[in-house]
C-alpha cells in the first residue's frame, strides 16, 4: 500500500483511505485534507462508526499511514467503546420524544407506520410499539421515514412557537442527519436541524428550536442572545445536560448500511 501511493502520480490527492492492520485487526482510515491543518490528527465518529485522519493538503501521504500505525492501539481501543449500532429491524427498540419504542412488524399489512402503547416488557410494565405495515425489507426505511415526517412536524410547530413570540420569520427549515451539531441557522435565516431530534424528549427539541430562533436575531452566542433563548425556553440548562449525557447514543439509530445509511 505505502509504495502504490509514493509511485501515485498526483501525489496521492486522489486517495480517499488507506488500511492498517494491529493487532490482528485492519482498520479502515478515511483522509481528510484540509489548508487549515498544520498537523496530522486523528478522530474516530461515533455515528459513522468510523475512523478520520486530517492532514495538510501538501502533507505526505507516507507520513499520514506513520502516523495511524503509530496511534492503532488507541484507534481500536476507541472502536470498541463505541455503542453497537441499533438498526431500524423488527424487535429493536427505537427511542421516540424520549421514550424507548419496540419496532413491530406486520408483513404483507399496508398502511402507515403508527404508535400503540400495548405490549408489556420484560418488566410487566407498558412498552410502546411502533407498528410498521411493509415487506421485511422496507422496515428500516419505513421507519426511518416516519420518524422524519414526526420530526419536521414538531420542529416546524415549536420554531412556529417561537417566531410568533419574537416576530421574526425563518427563510426555510431543514432537516438533515448531521453529526456535528444538532442545529444551525445560517446568516441569511434559514434553520437546519437534525432530524434526530425526534429521538429526545420534547424538552431537548423544544430548547433547540428556540436556540436557533434566537439566532434570527442575534447571530452570536452574546450575553443578549441567551436573554432571548431564556425567553423562549425554560429547560436551557437540563436540555443541555440531557444533549451532554445522552445526545451521542441518538447517532447509533439507523437503518443501516444496506438501506443507504
Amino acid at each position: 500500500m505505502l509504495r502504490r501511493l509514493r509511485q501515485n502520480p498526483s501525489g496521492g490527492a486522489d486517495i480517499a483511505y488507506f488500511d492498517i492492520s494491529h493487532a490482528g485487526e485492519t482498520y479502515r482510515i478515511n483522509l481528510k485534507r484540509t489548508a487549515a491543518a498544520r498537523r496530522y490528527t486523528l478522530r474516530v465518529r461515533a455515528a459513522a462508526h468510523d475512523v478520520v485522519l486530517t492532514m495538510p493538503t501538501r502533507g505526505s501521504l507516507s507520513k499520514a499511514k506513520s502516523f495511524a500505525e503509530r496511534h492503532a492501539a488507541w484507534i481500536g481501543a476507541r472502536l470498541r467503546r463505541l455503542p453497537a449500532k441499533m438498526r431500524f429491524m423488527p424487535g429493536e427498540v427505537v427511542p421516540v420524544r424520549g421514550v424507548l419504542h419496540r419496532i413491530a412488524h406486520r408483513p404483507g399489512a399496508r398502511g402507515a407506520v403508527r404508535i400503540e402503547a400495548t405490549a408489556q416488557d420484560a418488566h410487566g410494565g407498558a412498552e410502546p410499539l411502533l407498528w410498521v405495515n411493509a415487506e421485511a425489507a422496507f422496515v428500516p426505511r419505513r421507519v426511518q421515514d416516519f420518524l422524519m415526517r414526526e420530526a419536521r412536524r414538531d420542529i416546524e410547530a415549536a420554531v412556529a412557537r417561537h417566531t410568533a413570540k419574537l416576530g421574526v420569520h425563518p427563510r426555510k427549515i431543514t432537516l438533515r442527519d448531521t453529526t456535528s451539531r444538532w442545529g444551525s441557522c445560517s446568516s441569511l435565516g434559514a434553520l437546519n436541524f437534525s432530524w434526530r431530534l425526534i429521538m429526545a424528549p420534547r424538552f431537548v427539541l423544544d430548547y433547540l428550536a428556540a436556540h436557533e430562533v434566537a439566532h434570527l436575531q442575534h447571530m452570536n452566542h452574546s450575553t443578549a442572545f441567551w436573554a432571548v433563548v431564556a425567553q423562549l425556553s425554560p429547560d436551557i440548562d437540563a436540555a443541555e445536560a440531557w444533549l451532554k449525557t445522552h445526545g451521542a447514543s441518538l447517532l447509533r439509530f439507523g437503518p443501516g448500511k444496506s438501506d443507504g445509511n
